[in-house]
């Protein structure tokens, strides 16, 4: 494992209108190429946390993921965010993580947002989804999923001895203003259950249904100290994720080798 530089993606998302998203988070990243490996977007970042705007959902075919192709391939880096995608009969909240060959790989979030009727609306994925991505594994989640830590348990890996599931938890959000305390509490709890760094990212502004969003977007490492953290504003902040720390960190403190087998239905 090298060093991997990871990119918050603080912005203030328009509602309902994905092209006018994409070129104004087009903007944001565009002078990080060549300073990042890892580009984070907020959570449906192309219409805002609105169930009303499924009406525009795309497909896999669509100009986001397009967008989203281009901008890796332009950055020279992983590109990271959930938009509201149709993919046969069903709509998602579809995870993409998308790297600068074109590969991409997604993730649909498995817990909707009960209290806002957002299971009402999409269909929930199953699968929790582990990327590779310059020598460090990567467990990218939604949101709501925070609240759920059995579902994002770093589990020790018994077909490569040593190993834990992942390395790096990330959650993409739009999580308002009034439960900031449970976001910037949960973060740290799953950094430091799971021995890893989480890198949660949140958006700011308001949206179209009259809700506010604070950020407080943060990089967390395996103790659950900061290791950067964002205010209530537009901002773009590139963090470097120390791997011999996190490596030194589990030798010294092994506490996979006495967690819990378990398997989920």
């Amino acid at each position: 494992m090298n060093d991997l530089r990871v990119t918050l993606v603080q912005g203030d998302t328009r509602w309902h209108d994905p092209a006018g998203n994409r070129d104004y988070y087009g903007r944001l990243i565009a002078p990080v190429h060549g300073h990042t490996d890892l580009v984070l977007l907020p959570e449906t970042f192309t219409s805002g946390f609105s169930n009303d705007a499924i009406s525009q959902a795309e497909t896999m075919d669509g100009p986001t993921v397009a967008w989203m192709r281009a901008q890796a391939r332009t950055l020279n880096a992983a590109v990271c965010g959930s938009v509201q995608l149709r993919d046969s009969d069903a709509i998602y909240n579809r995870l993409l993580f998308v790297m600068p060959d074109g590969d991409l790989r997604s993730y649909d979030k498995r817990h909707l947002f009960r209290y806002a009727k957002e299971h009402e609306r999409y269909a929930p994925g199953r699968e929790r989804l582990t990327v590779e991505w310059r020598g460090w594994r990567i467990c990218p989640l939604v949101c709501y999923d925070l609240r759920f830590p059995v579902f994002s348990r770093n589990r020790f890996d018994l077909e490569r001895p040593g190993a834990l599931d992942y390395d790096l938890l990330l959650y993409v959000a739009n999580w308002p203003s009034p439960r900031a305390y449970p976001w910037k509490t949960l973060l740290r709890a799953r950094a430091i259950e799971n021995l890893c760094y989480v890198a949660g990212l949140n958006r700011v502004g308001r949206d179209g249904n009259g809700l506010d969003y604070s950020g407080d977007s943060a990089v967390i490492d395996f103790l659950g100290h900061p290791v950067s953290e964002c205010a209530d504003e537009e901002v773009v902040v590139t963090t470097t994720l120390q791997a011999k720390e996190l490596i030194a960190y589990r030798e010294r403190f092994p506490a996979m080798l006495d967690g819990d087998r378990f398997s989920l239905d």
